[in-house]
Protein backbone atom coordinates (compact mmCIF):
# COMPACT_ATOMS: atom_id res chain seq x y z
CA UNK A 1 0.00 0.00 0.00
CA UNK A 2 1.28 3.47 -0.94
CA UNK A 3 -0.02 6.55 0.86
CA UNK A 4 0.18 8.60 -2.34
CA UNK A 5 -2.24 6.26 -4.09
CA UNK A 6 -4.53 6.15 -1.03
CA UNK A 7 -4.47 9.94 -1.09
CA UNK A 8 -5.74 9.87 -4.68
CA UNK A 9 -8.76 7.83 -3.59
CA UNK A 10 -9.31 10.29 -0.74
CA UNK A 11 -8.98 13.17 -3.19
CA UNK A 12 -11.51 11.60 -5.56
CA UNK A 13 -14.08 11.29 -2.76
CA UNK A 14 -13.42 14.86 -1.65
CA UNK A 15 -13.90 16.16 -5.19
CA UNK A 16 -17.24 14.38 -5.49
CA UNK A 17 -18.30 15.65 -2.07
CA UNK A 18 -17.55 19.28 -2.94
CA UNK A 19 -20.07 19.03 -5.77
CA UNK A 20 -22.94 18.13 -3.44
CA UNK A 21 -21.76 19.27 -0.03
CA UNK A 22 -24.61 21.72 0.59
CA UNK A 23 -27.35 19.10 1.01
CA UNK A 24 -25.10 16.80 3.04
CA UNK A 25 -23.84 19.65 5.20
CA UNK A 26 -27.34 20.85 6.04
CA UNK A 27 -28.48 17.39 7.16
CA UNK A 28 -25.42 16.72 9.33
CA UNK A 29 -25.56 20.23 10.77
CA UNK A 30 -29.28 20.39 11.55
CA UNK A 31 -29.52 17.04 13.36
CA UNK A 32 -27.20 17.83 16.32
CA UNK A 33 -28.54 21.39 16.51
CA UNK A 34 -32.06 19.99 16.92
CA UNK A 35 -30.82 17.73 19.73
CA UNK A 36 -29.15 20.73 21.32
CA UNK A 37 -32.30 22.84 21.20
CA UNK A 38 -34.81 20.12 22.09
CA UNK A 39 -32.83 18.46 24.87
CA UNK A 40 -30.39 21.15 25.94
CA UNK A 41 -32.88 23.99 26.17
CA UNK A 42 -36.07 21.91 26.44
CA UNK A 43 -35.18 19.08 28.81
CA UNK A 44 -32.52 21.29 30.34
CA UNK A 45 -35.30 23.45 31.80
CA UNK A 46 -36.23 20.49 34.03
CA UNK A 47 -32.81 18.86 34.51
CA UNK A 48 -30.85 21.76 35.93
CA UNK A 49 -27.46 20.19 36.53
CA UNK A 50 -25.56 16.93 36.13
CA UNK A 51 -22.42 16.49 38.21
CA UNK A 52 -22.49 20.18 38.99
CA UNK A 53 -22.65 21.18 35.32
CA UNK A 54 -25.68 22.80 33.62
CA UNK A 55 -27.39 20.12 31.56
CA UNK A 56 -26.90 21.88 28.23
CA UNK A 57 -23.15 22.15 28.93
CA UNK A 58 -23.12 18.46 29.83
CA UNK A 59 -24.93 17.54 26.63
CA UNK A 60 -23.11 19.78 24.15
CA UNK A 61 -19.65 18.10 23.97
CA UNK A 62 -21.25 14.71 23.36
CA UNK A 63 -22.83 16.07 20.19
CA UNK A 64 -19.34 16.73 18.81
CA UNK A 65 -18.56 13.03 19.19
CA UNK A 66 -21.91 11.76 17.87
CA UNK A 67 -21.84 14.05 14.83
CA UNK A 68 -18.37 12.77 13.98
CA UNK A 69 -19.50 9.18 14.46
CA UNK A 70 -22.54 9.44 12.21
CA UNK A 71 -20.64 11.27 9.46
CA UNK A 72 -17.81 8.72 9.35
CA UNK A 73 -20.10 5.72 9.73
CA UNK A 74 -22.66 6.63 7.09
CA UNK A 75 -19.92 7.58 4.64
CA UNK A 76 -18.22 4.20 5.01
CA UNK A 77 -21.40 2.13 5.10
CA UNK A 78 -23.87 3.47 2.53
CA UNK A 79 -21.27 5.55 0.71
CA UNK A 80 -18.70 2.78 0.44
CA UNK A 81 -21.28 0.13 -0.41
CA UNK A 82 -22.88 2.24 -3.16
CA UNK A 83 -19.49 3.04 -4.69
CA UNK A 84 -18.56 -0.62 -4.56
CA UNK A 85 -21.83 -2.23 -5.70
CA UNK A 86 -24.07 0.16 -7.61
CA UNK A 87 -21.85 2.86 -9.07
CA UNK A 88 -19.01 0.39 -9.81
CA UNK A 89 -16.56 3.10 -8.78
CA UNK A 90 -14.30 0.52 -7.17
CA UNK A 91 -14.12 -1.42 -10.43
CA UNK A 92 -13.07 1.72 -12.29
CA UNK A 93 -10.44 2.61 -9.69
CA UNK A 94 -8.97 -0.88 -9.61
CA UNK A 95 -8.18 -0.88 -13.34
CA UNK A 96 -5.70 1.90 -12.58
CA UNK A 97 -2.38 1.30 -10.74
CA UNK A 98 -4.31 1.63 -7.44
CA UNK A 99 -4.75 -1.74 -5.69
CA UNK A 100 -7.32 -2.91 -3.15
CA UNK A 101 -5.24 -1.89 -0.14
CA UNK A 102 -4.78 1.62 -1.54
CA UNK A 103 -8.51 1.81 -2.19
CA UNK A 104 -9.50 0.72 1.32
CA UNK A 105 -6.96 3.06 2.91
CA UNK A 106 -8.41 5.94 0.89
CA UNK A 107 -11.92 5.05 2.02
CA UNK A 108 -10.85 4.91 5.68
CA UNK A 109 -9.01 8.22 5.46
CA UNK A 110 -11.98 9.85 3.78
CA UNK A 111 -14.40 8.53 6.42
CA UNK A 112 -12.16 9.79 9.23
CA UNK A 113 -11.75 13.14 7.46
CA UNK A 114 -15.48 13.59 7.03
CA UNK A 115 -16.08 12.68 10.67
CA UNK A 116 -13.49 15.26 11.72
CA UNK A 117 -15.02 17.91 9.47
CA UNK A 118 -18.45 17.54 11.02
CA UNK A 119 -16.95 17.45 14.50
CA UNK A 120 -15.29 20.82 13.75
CA UNK A 121 -18.62 22.23 12.56
CA UNK A 122 -20.29 21.30 15.86
CA UNK A 123 -17.37 22.79 17.82
CA UNK A 124 -17.96 26.01 15.90
CA UNK A 125 -21.70 25.92 16.62
CA UNK A 126 -21.16 25.28 20.32
CA UNK A 127 -18.68 28.12 20.46
CA UNK A 128 -21.31 30.45 18.99
CA UNK A 129 -23.76 29.33 21.71
CA UNK A 130 -20.95 29.80 24.28
CA UNK A 131 -21.28 26.21 25.41
CA UNK A 132 -17.54 25.48 25.36
CA UNK A 133 -15.77 26.39 28.58
CA UNK A 134 -12.17 25.91 27.47
CA UNK A 135 -10.09 26.78 24.38
CA UNK A 136 -8.55 23.30 24.73
CA UNK A 137 -11.53 22.01 22.76
CA UNK A 138 -9.45 22.78 19.63
CA UNK A 139 -7.04 20.02 20.69
CA UNK A 140 -9.79 17.44 20.28
CA UNK A 141 -9.59 17.73 16.49
CA UNK A 142 -6.79 15.15 15.95
CA UNK A 143 -8.46 12.89 18.52
CA UNK A 144 -11.77 13.19 16.69
CA UNK A 145 -9.87 12.06 13.60
CA UNK A 146 -8.68 8.93 15.44
CA UNK A 147 -12.21 8.31 16.68
CA UNK A 148 -13.52 8.85 13.16
CA UNK A 149 -10.98 6.31 11.91
CA UNK A 150 -12.35 3.74 14.39
CA UNK A 151 -15.91 4.36 13.18
CA UNK A 152 -14.76 4.21 9.55
CA UNK A 153 -13.01 0.89 10.19
CA UNK A 154 -16.13 -0.61 11.76
CA UNK A 155 -18.27 0.72 8.91
CA UNK A 156 -15.99 -0.66 6.17
CA UNK A 157 -15.98 -4.02 7.94
CA UNK A 158 -19.80 -3.94 7.90
CA UNK A 159 -19.81 -2.97 4.21
CA UNK A 160 -17.53 -5.87 3.38
CA UNK A 161 -19.70 -8.56 4.99
CA UNK A 162 -23.34 -7.54 4.51
CA UNK A 163 -25.29 -9.39 1.79
CA UNK A 164 -27.25 -6.33 0.66
CA UNK A 165 -27.77 -2.66 1.38
CA UNK A 166 -30.95 -3.32 3.37
CA UNK A 167 -28.86 -5.17 5.94
CA UNK A 168 -27.49 -1.85 7.13
CA UNK A 169 -30.81 -1.51 8.97
CA UNK A 170 -29.62 -4.23 11.35
CA UNK A 171 -26.27 -2.51 11.76
CA UNK A 172 -27.92 0.81 12.55
CA UNK A 173 -30.59 -0.60 14.87
CA UNK A 174 -28.50 -3.13 16.77
CA UNK A 175 -25.20 -1.26 16.92
CA UNK A 176 -25.39 2.43 16.08
CA UNK A 177 -28.57 3.36 17.97
CA UNK A 178 -27.66 1.60 21.26
CA UNK A 179 -24.16 3.08 21.11
CA UNK A 180 -25.64 6.54 20.57
CA UNK A 181 -28.10 6.22 23.45
CA UNK A 182 -25.78 4.55 25.96
CA UNK A 183 -22.57 6.49 25.38
CA UNK A 184 -22.97 9.04 28.14
CA UNK A 185 -24.11 11.85 25.84
CA UNK A 186 -27.47 12.37 27.51
CA UNK A 187 -26.87 11.10 31.05
CA UNK A 188 -24.04 9.67 33.15
CA UNK A 189 -23.59 5.93 32.79
CA UNK A 190 -23.35 5.42 36.54
CA UNK A 191 -27.13 5.80 36.62
CA UNK A 192 -27.48 2.61 34.56
CA UNK A 193 -27.32 -0.99 35.78
CA UNK A 194 -23.65 -2.02 36.14
CA UNK A 195 -23.88 -4.63 33.35
CA UNK A 196 -25.11 -2.01 30.85
CA UNK A 197 -22.41 0.45 31.91
CA UNK A 198 -19.73 -2.20 31.39
CA UNK A 199 -20.99 -2.92 27.87
CA UNK A 200 -21.02 0.81 27.09
CA UNK A 201 -17.39 1.06 28.16
CA UNK A 202 -16.40 -1.14 25.22
CA UNK A 203 -18.04 1.13 22.63
CA UNK A 204 -15.82 3.73 20.91
CA UNK A 205 -18.37 6.53 21.12
CA UNK A 206 -18.29 6.42 24.93
CA UNK A 207 -14.57 7.24 24.91
CA UNK A 208 -14.82 9.95 22.25
CA UNK A 209 -17.61 11.57 24.28
CA UNK A 210 -15.39 11.51 27.38
CA UNK A 211 -12.55 13.10 25.42
CA UNK A 212 -14.75 15.88 24.03
CA UNK A 213 -16.29 16.54 27.45
CA UNK A 214 -12.91 16.62 29.22
CA UNK A 215 -11.32 18.97 26.70
CA UNK A 216 -14.41 21.18 26.66
CA UNK A 217 -14.12 21.69 30.40
CA UNK A 218 -10.32 22.00 30.34
CA UNK A 219 -9.64 18.75 32.24
CA UNK A 220 -7.29 17.16 29.71
CA UNK A 221 -5.64 14.66 32.04
CA UNK A 222 -9.00 13.03 32.80
CA UNK A 223 -9.24 11.92 29.16
CA UNK A 224 -5.85 10.20 28.91
CA UNK A 225 -7.23 6.65 29.43
CA UNK A 226 -9.85 7.32 26.74
CA UNK A 227 -7.21 8.62 24.32
CA UNK A 228 -5.16 5.48 24.85
CA UNK A 229 -8.28 3.32 24.39
CA UNK A 230 -9.35 4.72 21.02
CA UNK A 231 -5.76 4.75 19.73
CA UNK A 232 -5.21 1.09 20.63
CA UNK A 233 -8.59 0.07 19.17
CA UNK A 234 -7.88 1.97 15.94
CA UNK A 235 -4.64 -0.01 15.56
CA UNK A 236 -6.23 -3.35 16.49
CA UNK A 237 -9.09 -2.94 14.02
CA UNK A 238 -6.93 -1.65 11.17
CA UNK A 239 -6.08 -4.98 9.45
CA UNK A 240 -9.67 -6.19 9.22
CA UNK A 241 -11.16 -3.70 6.72
CA UNK A 242 -8.32 -4.55 4.31
CA UNK A 243 -8.64 -8.30 4.80
CA UNK A 244 -12.42 -8.48 4.57
CA UNK A 245 -12.79 -5.98 1.72
CA UNK A 246 -10.12 -7.86 -0.26
CA UNK A 247 -12.11 -11.06 0.21
CA UNK A 248 -15.34 -9.31 -0.82
CA UNK A 249 -13.95 -7.72 -3.97
CA UNK A 250 -11.88 -10.67 -5.21
CA UNK A 251 -14.71 -13.18 -4.93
Amino acid sequence: MKLKKAYRVWQRNLTVYTKRYKSSLVLNFVDPVLYLIALGFGLGAFVKEINGVPYINFLAPGLIASSSMFAATFECTYGTYIRMTYQKTFDAILVTPINIDDLVAGELLWGATKGTFYGIIIIFVLSIFRLVDSPYIILTIPLIFIGGLVFAEIAVIASSVIPGIDSFNYFNTLFMTPMFLFSGIFFPLDTLPPAVAKVAFFTPLYHVVNIARSFSSGHIKASLPDIVWITVVALLLLPYPFRLMRRRIIK
